[in-house]
């Protein structure tokens, strides 16, 4: 199990295709081409917009008044590390830094975004992280227009080549339907380890 870090920075956040009411947290990865899309609620999502949006709202949100407390006891966040996946679940830690003492504390994957857009700090995660989860993305797919809406008949992945597996998977990267990607990925994954 690769513990190499790899650093990964916001990219932006998209409605889920499938999860009604969901989001797409997507991040990048600095030095590369993949992507780490990270499911979040309409709650997460609009934590984390607020901050990037440089919307300021009337009275401190939860992330706002964590970054206030921490201002004022000399608390710094070093950086934020999305440390393990377990289950389609992903799990982080903030690295904080007072008066030269370092803590690592659990939080949720969004939590630690949203704190980490705040503070300025930068994000990280595994490199057996990002290879189990991450989404490799061509280049010029970022201006790739979304053409056709109409979905092709759906056949069951099961009864699909690996060729077609992986043509709609480059669709659904196309489209940002991560989730969709997500699941040809690991359709894809399971038939080259069992041939």
């Amino acid at each position: 199990m690769s513990m190499e870090k790899v650093e990964l920075r916001f990219l932006r956040i998209t409605y889920s295709h499938t999860h009604a009411g969901a989001y797409a947290l997507i991040l990048t990865e600095v030095e590369g081409d993949r992507r780490l899309p990270i499911i979040i609620g309409g709650v997460e999502a609009q934590a984390i917009a607020i901050q990037v949006e440089n919307i300021k709202p009337a009275r401190p949100l939860t992330h706002d008044l964590f970054k206030n407390i921490s201002d004022e006891l000399s608390i710094t966040l070093k950086e934020v590390i999305i440390n393990d996946l377990v289950e389609g679940i992903f799990h982080a830690k903030l690295v904080l830094e007072q008066g030269g003492n370092e803590v690592e504390i659990d939080a949720r994957s969004s939590d630690a975004i949203a704190l980490a857009l705040r503070f300025g700090c930068n994000i990280f995660t595994y490199e057996f992280i990002l290879s189990a989860a991450g989404l490799k993305v061509e280049e010029g797919e970022e201006e790739a227009e979304e053409e056709d809406k109409a979905p092709a008949e759906e056949k069951e992945p099961g009864a699909m080549s690996v060729e077609e597996l992986r043509d709609m998977l480059q669709e659904a990267l196309d489209k940002e339907d991560y989730e969709r990607a997500s699941k040809l990925r690991d359709e894809i994954k399971r038939r080259e380890q069992t041939n």
